[in-house]
């Protein structure tokens, strides 16, 4: 089974999150989300989530993805914690998949992740993209690195995960099964 960490830093934007938990644990995945705070983050519009563990002791396990939700100010906070870099970069390294949505990517775009990578992000945050071959397609795969736009695009970037990690067939399911487009 794939294993898969979601960072949640206050401030996470909860359709992207609750979104990609919900689909990625039907897909079949192992989904753990990890508090940068504790074991509770409150999203940007005041719902409060409990993280299965803490961003610590995410550190220590190995994960075949890690992906990051939107949000402001989650976002930010999520590019300035070394440790989440330091579980970006150690996931890649590893051969693992990274992931972000809304404005999330410019932590990729921090610990270097995107260089030379098409990538997309909200718009406003495309100036803060360096290195990345900028896309504005709603849902952008590179290799290892995937990315989406914002709220109105985490159905469609669970479903491309799930596509990615476990195959067009398990995508098309999910999809009929939520009567998703």
């Amino acid at each position: 089974m794939k294993k898969i960490c979601i960072p949640l830093a206050d401030g996470f934007e909860e359709i992207e999150a609750v979104t990609l938990i919900d689909v990625l644990r039907r897909a079949g995945f192992a989904v753990t989300t990890c508090g940068l705070s504790g074991l509770q983050a409150k999203g940007a519009h005041g719902i409060a989530v409990a993280a299965d563990t803490t961003i610590d002791q995410a550190l220590a396990g190995a994960w075949d993805m890690v992906v990051l939700p939107g949000g402001m100010p989650g976002a930010t906070t999520l590019r300035d914690d070394a440790r989440v870099g330091k579980l970006l970069e150690k996931t890649a390294a590893a051969g693992g998949y990274i992931g972000a949505i809304c404005a999330a990517p410019i932590a990729l775009a921090r610990f270097g992740l995107l260089a030379g990578k098409k990538a997309t992000s909200y718009p406003g945050f495309a100036g803060e993209m360096a290195g990345a071959d900028y896309r504005e397609d709603r849902v952008v795969c590179d290799g290892k690195v995937m990315t989406s736009r914002g709220p109105g695009t985490a159905m469609e970037f669970a479903l491309a995960i799930t596509e990615q990690l476990a195959g067009r067939a398990k995508a098309e399911e999910l999809k009929a099964q939520m009567l998703a487009r």
